[in-house]
């Protein structure tokens, strides 16, 4: 599996703590606005033992499972295709949502430039996997990498 350097690594991206305090007001828009970046992944808030991720990117991300999290994509900006191990991709726009359960091998994929808001557990553990595979060897992912 190569590693692609755009993205954190799973201990960095479990590491990250949240940028704005609990009783403070936060822009998301402003947020979003903000970056500049190809790929930015950043937890905004954290709430219970979960925290809120605001991802803004255009491509694809890598596979990946979160063995001990589900993690819900709510979509903000953009459309964002969700491609699942062994299942046809999911496509959603602004305002739609979808649930990735716990321990399902996925990646995401931003159509353009993609906004989405993410929960997952605090510290999710996230283990990166080559993607799914024929017999032959073949990448089944649903479209070729463009990123």
């Amino acid at each position: 599996m190569s590693v692609d350097t755009r993205f954190p690594d799973a201990e960095a991206y479990a590491a990250e703590t949240a940028r704005h305090a609990p009783g403070e007001a936060v822009d998301l828009r402003a947020e979003h606005a903000a970056v500049t970046a190809a790929y930015q992944n950043r937890v905004m808030l954290d709430f219970n033992d979960h925290c809120l991720r605001l991802a803004v990117f255009e491509g694809p991300y890598r596979w990946h499972r979160h063995p001990d999290s589900d993690e819900l994509f709510l979509v903000v900006e953009g459309e964002l295709e969700i491609e699942l191990a062994g299942c046809a991709p999911v496509r959603l726009a602004p305002g739609q949502a979808f649930v990735v359960a716990a321990n399902t091998v996925h990646r995401t994929r931003g159509i353009g430039r993609t906004v989405n808001l993410t929960c997952e557990r605090q510290a999710a553990r996230t283990e990166f996997v080559d993607g799914p595979q024929d017999a032959a060897g073949n990448d089944l992912a649903s479209a070729p990498d463009s990123g």
